[in-house]
């Protein structure tokens, strides 16, 4: 069997349903046996996919020094409204996850493996559910596999507030000065990795980290799966190859050609602007706008459409998502939100709201318990700097015909009377 040496990798054989283990086995052949697992996930250079583009092996070395009982804990939740790859990956071959997840069980020494999927998510609860059953015969060696569903919240997909939930029950993040920072349970140091970083896991430990490397840039191998959304035919996702051209993804996507600005990251990432869709799709040519891959979404924002009413939404529905657990969480993003509602309104309450954003985005960098809050900052600074002109009209009185349509392009739950609110 000669592994697949270009896309897709991760969805070579996905259908309609999920593949059972015997097709997974069949699909996925070694080609070879590897010596090491773990000096092929080094070589390989993966780093999470999940948004922070941790190195996977840094992990991984850090788990392995600690005694005692350990865990892995497979990320599913998909918290990102805008994010679609998680479930795409468990609804069409969740053995290739659960098959990474074990292998970084073996090489941690962990004896359980939890895998949290949202609960409101039913039909890849089934799909998981399924698989873990089938895999239950397989080797009762090995790492048992546990089925978690937690509530759905953006901050429940947070690692350590889904920890906190497989202690304690809480979808609470947890306050970390530095990181690297061990996760427990109870007191078992836990590695914490999402699905589309235990599939990858799984390749490597297939075909090896040559292999892995033939795609991507030497900075940033591999490929990445990316949730298209916004100003698409319809929502996508995709997998490409790192460092292929933004505006080639768009196209692939059936996206809007010639957008106004392009959201990297989700809603704790920032703006791309339309004139720079040629960057290609890899953290070492996006860091010079200061942006990165981040958790593989691209949200298309359109020409006509009002960059500072889809800002204003966004941070309001974040807010709204926190913790508030902390000061910055529960007084400075709804005032935030606040300040950019003073913005679409216009006015001399407008003028003086720009101040203010530009005032308490400093004063709430780096004060939370989590991160959660240094990603809305992020999310408005970017916004200020990219919608400059819209929010210009908006103080002259004069807002963008985007700002009086109905059509909205960010996809952000229902927020009670919305309309209302910004037009009252």
């Amino acid at each position: 069997m000669i592994a697949p040496s270009s896309l897709p990798r991760l969805f070579a054989h996905a259908g309609s349903r999920p593949l059972s283990l015997e097709e997974h086995e069949v699909a996925f052949r070694r080609f070879g046996p590897l010596a090491s697992v773990l000096d092929e996930l080094e070589a390989s250079g993966l780093v999470g996919r999940g948004g922070a583009g941790f190195p996977t092996t840094r992990k991984v070395q850090l788990l392995r020094s600690q005694r005692g009982h350990k865990y892995v804990v497979v990320n599913g939740m998909e918290g990102e409204p805008a994010a679609h790859k998680d479930n795409r990956l468990l609804s069409t071959n969740p053995h290739l996850v659960l098959e990474g997840a074990t292998q970084l069980a073996t090489m941690i020494g962990a004896s359980r493996i939890a895998v949290c999927v949202a609960r409101d998510n039913q039909t890849v609860v089934h799909h998981v559910e399924h698989a873990i059953h089938e895999r239950a015969g397989e080797d009762s060696r090995g790492p048992h596999i546990d089925l978690h569903t937690p509530p759905w919240r953006y901050v429940a997909g947070e690692e350590s507030a889904l920890v906190h939930w497989l202690d304690d029950n809480e979808s609470l993040p947890q306050y970390r000065p530095g990181r690297p920072h061990i996760l427990r349970i109870g007191r078992g140091a836990t590695l914490v990795d999402n699905a589309e970083t235990c599939a990858n896991v799984a390749l490597i430990g297939r075909y090896g980290a040559q292999w892995f490397r033939s795609l991507g840039t030497p900075e940033h191998p591999g490929s990445v799966v990316v949730s298209v959304t916004g100003a698409v035919t319809r929502p996508n996702v995709l997998e490409v190859n790192l460092g292929t051209p933004i505006a080639a993804i768009l196209a692939a996507a059936g996206a809007d050609p010639n957008p106004q600005a392009v959201l990297l990251g989700g809603y704790g990432g920032a703006w791309l602007r339309g004139e720079d869709l040629a960057t290609p799709y890899s953290n070492e040519a996006l860091a010079a706008y200061q942006l990165s891959v981040g958790a593989g979404i691209l949200a298309v924002l359109p020409r006509e459409a009002c960059g500072v009413v889809e800002a204003n939404r966004v941070v309001r529905w974040m807010a709204h998502e926190s913790a508030r657990q902390c000061g910055p969480c529960a007084f400075g993003l709804p005032a935030l939100a606040d300040d950019l509602l003073d913005v679409v309104r216009g006015g001399r309450e407008g003028i003086a709201a720009v101040a203010r954003l530009k005032e308490r985005c400093g004063v709430i960098e780096g004060r939370g318990a989590c991160r959660h809050p240094d990603g809305v900052v992020r999310f408005v600074r970017s916004s200020i700097d990219v919608f400059s002109a819209d929010i210009d009209n908006h103080l002259r009185g004069v807002p963008c015909a985007g700002a009086r349509s109905r059509q909205r392009y960010l996809t952000v739950p229902a927020l009670e009377n919305e309309e209302e609110l910004i037009w009252e």
